[in-house]
C-alpha cells in the first residue's frame, strides 16, 4: 500500500496523488487499486479492471478496506 502526493497529476488523473494498494493472496494479486500513468484511476478485482472515482485519500483507503473486508477467499 503506497499513497503519495505528486507535484502534478499523473497522466489520466486529475488529482495530486499517486497510489497503489493491493491485496495479495497466496502470491497472487486478487485486488488492486492504482492510477498508473495513462490509465488514470481504476481498480482490478481478479481479472476484471474497472474505473475508480478518486475523491480523497481517506475515501480511497476506506473503499479499499471495504473491498478487502468483502473479499471471499
Amino acid at each position: 500500500m503506497v499513497v503519495w502526493r505528486v507535484p502534478s497529476p499523473v497522466a489520466g488523473s486529475i488529482h495530486a496523488f499517486k497510489y497503489r494498494l493491493a491485496l495479495v493472496v497466496d502470491g497472487s494479486c486478487v485486488l488492486r487499486y492504482d492510477n498508473e500513468a495513462g490509465k488514470g484511476d481504476h481498480k482490478h478485482a481478479g481479472d476484471t479492471e474497472m474505473p475508480y472515482v478518486f475523491t480523497t485519500p481517506q475515501a480511497l483507503l476506506q473503499d479499499f478496506w471495504s473491498d478487502v473486508d468483502n473479499w471471499e477467499i
